[in-house]
């Protein structure tokens, strides 16, 4: 339930106007900001270096590599299971 704000005289609604006319164009320039950055983070060049870096750091082609075989090898003997009955 929201409680319903009383104003007492137009001064007060327009300094609430005011101030949320402000909040509004702060929430906006904050988007626009999160929109350009994210926008130069994903350009290919970055991503991909970002990528390779992640990959190069703690044993993490290892970890992807070990991953793939052991979702190979569950998906073969669910198969091998699945004949069986």
């Amino acid at each position: 339930m929201s409680k319903v704000k009383e104003y007492k005289s137009f001064e007060e609604i327009d300094a609430r106007l005011k101030v949320l006319k402000l909040q509004r164009e702060i929430d906006q320039e904050s988007l626009k900001l999160h929109y350009y950055r994210t926008k130069i983070d994903l350009v290919p060049r970055k991503l991909l270096l970002g990528l390779g870096a992640t990959f190069t750091q703690n044993n993490t082609w290892k970890n992807m590599l070990m991953a793939l075989v052991t979702q190979k090898v569950l998906g073969m003997l669910g198969k091998r299971r699945q004949k069986k009955v």
